[in-house]
């Protein structure tokens, strides 16, 4: 890795994660290019950060999980090709239940140079300390729906509030919210702001 890069955990103690991307269990039905191992990494930045937003968690009896964080171009690569592919329908109904998959960059749920690859974008949740359950938050990682957005109505009180937890705790830690997903947040002062990098995971 770039030596400015680290594995989230080394530096963050007790951070949970479970990175879709290296697992089936994704948007595209399958391991994407360039996650070899399940590990979230980033910045030294970015974890000095979520040091911080973990702590103001934990005040409020809640822990961090992510999802993702740095990602290399050779994975967006492949969601591009992934979205010029026939429909098979094995994880529409989950992830983009009402959108066609070229209409995820059209969207903004995809994008063809991603945040991710700078190093200091995460996909992040909540989990109660108590009992090591996901936070209720309204709908999953990567659902490509209004539903996902921040401010969208129909959802339960308590997973707005959530939500509000969240993105407040993550914006005073010095993260930016993106309207489109719930779950993902970027490092205002990130230290690569014009990089995308293309190092494997692994």
């Amino acid at each position: 890795m770039n030596e400015d890069f680290v594995f989230v955990d080394e530096l963050v103690p007790g951070i949970r994660w479970d990175a879709k991307y290296a697992t089936w269990d994704n948007f595209t039905g399958k391991p994407v290019d360039g996650y070899l191992a399940n590990r979230v990494a980033g910045t030294k930045a970015l974890c000095a950060a979520l040091e911080k937003a973990q702590d103001k968690a934990t005040s409020l009896g809640f822990g961090l999980l992510l999802w993702d964080g740095y990602r290399p171009q050779r994975a967006v690569d492949c969601f591009v090709r992934w979205s010029q592919q026939p429909e098979d329908g094995r994880t529409k109904p989950r992830h983009y239940p009402h959108i066609d998959r070229a209409e995820m960059f059209e969207r903004g749920y995809v994008a063809a140079r991603s945040g991710h690859s700078r190093g200091s974008t995460v996909d992040v949740t909540l989990y109660h300390l108590g009992s090591g359950e996901l936070a209720a938050m309204g709908g999953g990682h990567d659902l490509m729906d209004p539903v996902s957005h921040h401010g969208a109505t129909g959802i339960e009180r308590i997973a707005a509030r959530n939500r509000a937890h969240l993105r407040s705790l993550m914006e005073d830690c010095g993260f930016g919210s993106y309207a489109c997903e719930w779950w993902h947040y970027t490092l205002r002062d990130e230290p690569y702001p014009d990089t995308y990098f293309d190092f494997p995971l692994a």
